[in-house]
């Protein structure tokens, strides 16, 4: 008889999930796999559109390529060869800064130099925020046994003008979060190891600077080893390519779409799961690729201490303004990826991103797509207003900054509710306690971007490491396949 796994969420934790089973079973008789996804379309915030020649995202429009799991999902299905960097000539980020965009300081990594020219001579920094950041070279180490709010080691360690003029806006470009709740240990642990084993974040940056010049050397000089591989990268026809390609290979009965899962439940030695259509599916492995709130909402009858750990990861919501520009109705150069906003510039943004710069093929010739973020935990009542007055709020914001007076060929609002999970001071500790109480029911996976990790290569790992352990105990539990 087929092992029966249902996979409760189709974004691309769940599909990665649903792939890695079928890429593991040995005949197509072992697994019996539903995935269950209450909307009419997988992918989650995933989601690529053409429109008027334009390749347009809204959710995001890259990944991280240091982190190898989604390229190695992509080597493993045989896309490699869609997979496309971003622009070489333009790896640039701006600051708003007094109402102006100043380019981030070369070598500048999220909240320290590595380079010390282009630093010293920022107009992002007074001298005596300049002089603040260099004392981390001296500063003491700290205890690494306690928890740390990113803000707490950034203000600690550099000061406060590098908390809030760079390392803000970037932290709240990544996690739409506040820095001064965010865990350090959480979200870039990077950092506290840096500061453990060098004593100081920059002399660490230095140090992986000249080891970074000595590779490039071996190579001939090459600036960048693999740029294909180097920093974001995306598709040639955007992020929806890989979920496109995981579809195609799940076969079309295992996905049960527009089938919102209400509750589950063990009895005995199966699992049922009850759908608001009044379907009700058994299985032997149910896996839950959804937000901790909604696996909460799903448990709260079954077990209320887990439900309970669940709902207290907090969440922010976004939204996203795509606008598509004539080229010659905006007059900065647009020579770099986009800029970020600090929060005390006391504007109504989040970010932008030049999309049609960042990567190839995103606009036609002569035009221009641009991407505005909104809300964020910092801000989370502009998220509340309708599309409209995001709109207007954006435009506004587009024509301050980059001298955007004219009306844009048209606007795409997308909003993204309590998409982003809120990694607070504590929170590995949370994720500790939550996989202690689910461990503790045969056959229960969570997985998703709520527990280690919010990036698209986290996801695919969370859902493929799930996978595996499912597969560990199939094997277990076959007599002719342990021989």
């Amino acid at each position: 008889m087929a092992h029966r796994v249902i996979i409760i969420g189709g974004g691309i934790t769940g599909l990665s999930a649903a792939h890695r089973l079928l890429e593991l079973q040995e005949d197509p008789s072992q697994l019996d796999v539903k995935l269950i996804e209450s909307s009419d379309r997988v992918g989650g915030t995933i989601q690529t559109i053409e429109r008027d020649g334009f390749l347009v995202e809204k959710g995001p429009d890259s990944f991280l390529s240091t982190k190898p799991w989604l390229l190695d999902l992509c080597k493993r299905i045989g896309i490699t060869d869609r997979v496309i960097p971003s622009n070489s000539k333009n790896r640039r980020t701006y600051i708003v800064y007094r109402g102006g965009l100043h380019q981030l300081p070369e070598g500048f990594l999220m909240m320290a130099p590595s380079k010390f020219r282009p630093f010293v001579t920022s107009p992002l920094f007074s001298w005596s925020g300049k002089l603040r950041i260099a004392l981390d070279l001296v500063l003491p180490r700290a205890d690494p046994s306690e928890d740390e709010s990113l803000a707490s080691f950034v203000r600690r360690r550099l000061g406060s003008e590098a908390l809030e003029r760079v390392a803000q806006p970037l932290i709240g470009g990544i996690y739409t979060g506040d820095p001064e709740n965010l865990s350090l240990r959480a979200t870039m642990p990077r950092f506290l190891d840096m500061e453990q084993n060098y004593g100081s974040v920059i002399k660490a940056m230095w140090r992986e600077q000249r080891s970074a010049a000595a590779k490039r050397s071996r190579k001939n000089g090459a600036a960048d080893s693999g740029a294909r591989y180097s920093m974001m990268v995306s598709f040639d026809r955007g992020m929806q390519t890989i979920i496109d390609e995981m579809v195609a290979r799940i076969p079309a009965n295992s996905l049960h779409l527009k089938n919102k899962v209400t509750g589950i439940r063990r009895l005995g030695t199966e699992w049922q799961v009850k759908t608001a259509g009044g379907m009700h599916y058994t299985a032997d492995d149910v896996m839950i690729a959804l937000p901790a709130y909604s696996a909460s909402s799903m448990l709260k009858d079954y077990d209320a201490g887990l439900s309970k750990r669940l709902s207290a990861i907090p969440y922010a919501s976004s939204a996203v303004v795509n606008f598509a520009f004539h080229r010659e109705d905006i007059p900065h150069p647009l020579d770099g990826f986009g800029f970020v906003v600090p929060v005390i510039e006391g504007r109504d943004i989040i970010a932008t991103t030049f999309c049609s710069v960042k990567f190839p093929d995103r606009a036609p010739d002569g035009k221009v797509l641009l991407r505005v973020f909104v809300g964020g935990a910092m801000q989370a009542h502009l998220f509340d207003m309708d599309d409209a007055d995001i709109c207007r709020v954006a435009r506004e914001e587009l024509r301050d900054l980059i001298g955007i007076v004219k009306d844009p060929m048209w606007t795409m609002v997308t909003r993204w509710p309590l998409s982003m999970p809120q990694y607070i001071v504590g929170h590995m500790q949370q994720v500790k306690q939550i996989q202690s109480l689910a461990a503790e029911h045969k056959g229960l996976s969570l997985m998703g971007n709520a527990y280690s990790g919010v990036g698209l290569p986290d996801c695919v790992r969370s859902g493929e490491s799930a996978a595996e352990r499912v597969m560990e105990r199939v094997h277990q539990a076959d007599p002719v396949l342990q021989e």
